[in-house]
This record gives structure tokens, sequence and C-alpha cells, in this order.
């Protein structure tokens, strides 16, 4: 049985017999010679294909492989500061394990395009770099509330009611009666804090917004954590040291992706190097009339301009808190000190990338969150579980929730959030 070896692996044995495999990525060729670099989906190779080395009939084969052949190459790896990858395999023997004709993906291809062919789209090097990239932000997440204490659990898709406001919810028929798939774990989350202490979890989130930017999702997936006995300081604290494991994370373990997706990471280390910049609701306006001359209305919540507009001044995240009270949703409680603010925070990213991460501590007066969902049009009998919470021991406790698709843009660089999840679920989009 033939041991093959990854091309990173053949790579880093860097001279000697090795057997590869894995699909054409590039091919060129002469009546003497075919150039085929091989990709998998650890790195992409030069392999080199004599007639005289194989034989006319097989030459003729390989001379006819197409871009996605599928094949088994075995032959010799030597060093070639000339080839694509700085190593050359001159082949001995081949195999073409299945056919392509006419791969239909090229360059200059609108973005519909693409995106109709996902299920092919996914297979280039540019998805494979953000897919990896994705990997370590889901891993240093989990990593991160691990060494911390946390417990992951996994929380219902299927949801009696609404957590971030009704107008984006996606209704459902369960059996006989219409639910809702989830916006998030949060109030779930908070039941396991009375039992666990400090929980997180990781799952997909559907909100039904009307939205065809390139910042929005229908379907994404929600990183959240949620703890007893943490106020909005310590929740700061928590998300700043999250988001700089991530990103030092990402910077340790995928150069190589970072590098395929030209991603300029002088702007990057700053999160991990520095602090993070807070301030807030109210010092943000004071902030952007000063040095921008923008006349925002107390009371407004921040738009996607006045988002970039504040991270213009700041090389690294900045952490945004005490949002007006009558734009939140009513589990983030009134600060003590200042009923018109709430305890709660967002995470606006360098770069013009937006928010990120967004949290609050949670309310415990019920008759004050009763009275805000009646404002919005809701039942609160229909949160009568929710609210037993606050009735058997309640204690202080906050969480946050991070947008793994926001993140992984960010961390990335990319233009448009549909390329940081494997198939995009929008508004206009629900195939393949």
């Amino acid at each position: 049985m033939t041991d093959y070896l990854s091309i990173q692996q053949a790579m880093d044995q860097g001279s000697g017999p090795v057997s590869i495999r894995g699909w054409v990525w590039r091919e060129r060729g002469s009546k003497k010679l075919k150039f085929i670099v091989l990709r998998d989906s650890t790195n992409v190779i030069q392999c080199v294909i004599a007639r005289q080395d194989v034989g006319d009939e097989n030459f003729e084969i390989a001379d006819k492989v197409q871009i996605e052949t599928s094949m088994e190459l075995r032959g010799e790896i030597k060093k070639d500061d000339r080839a694509p990858t700085g190593y050359e395999i001159l082949v001995k023997d081949f195999k073409v394990i299945g056919e392509s004709d006419t791969f239909p993906l090229g360059k200059d291809q609108s973005r519909e395009f693409l995106d109709d062919n996902r299920h092919l789209t996914i297979r280039t090097r540019r998805m494979t770099a953000i897919m990896r990239v994705r990997a370590t932000v889901m891993d240093a997440f989990r990593e991160h509330y691990k060494m911390n204490g946390f417990v992951e659990y996994s929380p219902p898709i299927f949801q009696p009611s609404q957590c971030e406001g009704g107008a984006t919810l996606f209704e459902v028929k369960y059996y006989d009666k219409a639910i809702y798939l989830t916006q998030s774990a949060q109030l779930y989350s908070e039941a396991m804090t009375f039992g666990l202490d400090k929980v997180f979890v990781m799952s997909p989130t559907f909100r039904a917004e009307k939205s065809k930017t390139s910042r929005h999702l229908s379907e994404f997936w929600m990183a959240e954590m949620e703890a007893a006995w943490m106020d909005l300081d310590g929740l700061q604290d928590d998300v700043e040291a999250l988001l700089k494991h991530i990103v030092k994370r990402v910077l340790t373990e995928n150069k190589k992706e970072l590098a395929i997706l030209e991603r300029d990471v002088t702007k990057l280390q700053p999160v991990v190097d520095k602090p993070f910049n807070r301030m807030t609701y109210t010092q943000v306006l004071e902030m952007l009339k000063e040095k921008d001359g923008m006349e925002v209305e107390w009371g407004k919540d921040l738009r996607t301009v006045e988002e970039e507009k504040l991270s213009d001044h700041f090389d690294v995240p900045t952490i945004v808190t005490r949002y007006p009270s009558q734009i939140m949703a009513f589990y983030k409680p009134n600060d003590p000190k200042d009923d018109k603010v709430a305890l709660c925070l967002d995470v606006i990213a360098p770069e013009h990338y937006g928010e990120i991460v967004g949290g609050s501590q949670r309310d415990l007066d019920v008759a004050r969150m009763s009275k805000k969902l009646e404002a919005m049009g809701e039942n609160p009998s229909n949160y009568t579980w929710y609210f037993d919470l606050r009735k058997y021991g309640s204690v202080p406790h906050s969480g946050h929730g991070m947008g793994v698709e926001r993140v992984v843009a960010w961390v990335c660089g990319l233009d448009n959030i549909k390329d940081a999840i494997p198939f995009p679920r929008t508004m206009t989009r629900y195939t393949p």
C-alpha cells in the first residue's frame, strides 16, 4: 500500500522519493513536458511529467489533463526556486483518479456567478485559506473559555419567543404551532449559569433582516458566553482578552493563509500588543463632533458611517459602553448611576469592520423588563420561564455574543462577509 504524503509534508521532506495526491490547480505543457501544479488542503507544488520518463501513451493521458482533475503522482522531489512554492516533483508515475472537463471557474467572473457555484468556489485557494482562518478563530474562542473554566453546552434552535427583536424572526411551523428559529442562545445561557456558573456556546443563528449589504447574513454563527457574578467591567476585560487571544492565534498559526489573502498583518499586530480603546456612547458622540464635525442626535444608535469614522481614529478595537436605554433590548439593565443609559457594550473593529461583539449585564428587574416587552408589542407571559430565573436565587450576571463571520472578515481583510462562511444564506440566496 502506497504511503501518501500531503504536499506540505513532501515539501518538508525536501528531497527523495515521494507519493502525493490532489487536484490540478494549474497546467501547461509542450510536446515533451507537461507542467502540473497540484493542490491539496496543505499547499500547491509543481509536478513535471516528461514524455521520456512516462512513455508516449501515458504522456498523452497527462497532456489531456484539465484543471481540477484528481490525480496520484509518484516521483522525486527537489528544491527549485523557479517553481511556484520553491519545490518541484519529477514524476515517475501517475494515475488519473477523477477526470474534469472544462471547469467553469476562472478569472473576472461576477460575484453572482461565483456564489451560484459556491460548491466549486469553496475549493479555491482563497476560500480554503479563509476556512482555515475561520477554524482557528472558532478553536481559539473555545480554548479561551475552556482555559477559564467555562462549560460548553448545546442550546435549542427552535425557540418560542424573540430575544433580539420580533422584526427579524424566522417563523417556522412546529407541528400545529408557530415558533421561531433562534436569534441568540442568550436566554438559555442565562438559565445554564445558575447551575454551571460559566458557559459558552457556538451555534447557528438566524435573523430575517431584509438587507442586501456586504455586512449581513440571514444565517450566521454566534459564539456566545454567559457568566454568573460578572459585571460590565468584568465583561469588558473578558472580551478584550478573548479578541487578543483569537488574533494572536491567527497570526501565529495562519501565516500562510494570511499571505494567500494578502492580508497586511501589521494592521493586526496592535490588537495583540496594545490595550483596547474604551469609551462610552456619549464620549463617542462628543469625539465625532469635535474631530469629524459629525452631529449625531443623542439617543440614536450608531450607524455604519459613525462606526467607520470612530474606527478611523484607532488601530485597535473600541469597546463602546452605556448606549441609550431607550434603544436597547429588554434584558439590558439601566445604569443605576444614570437611568438614561444601559449597562451594555459593543466592540467596534478597526478598518471599518463595524460591530463584532455585543453584550451586557443582564437585567434582574422583572417589572422593568415586562414594561419594555409591552412597549415592543410583546406579551410578557411568553417569558414566564425566563422571569423564573429572577425569582429563585438570582445573581448579577453578564454575557456577550461574537459574530464569527464578522471576526473572520476583519481578521482576513475581506470586503464581503459572505466569504467568511462556507455556504452563505441571505435575503436573496438559499442555494447551493
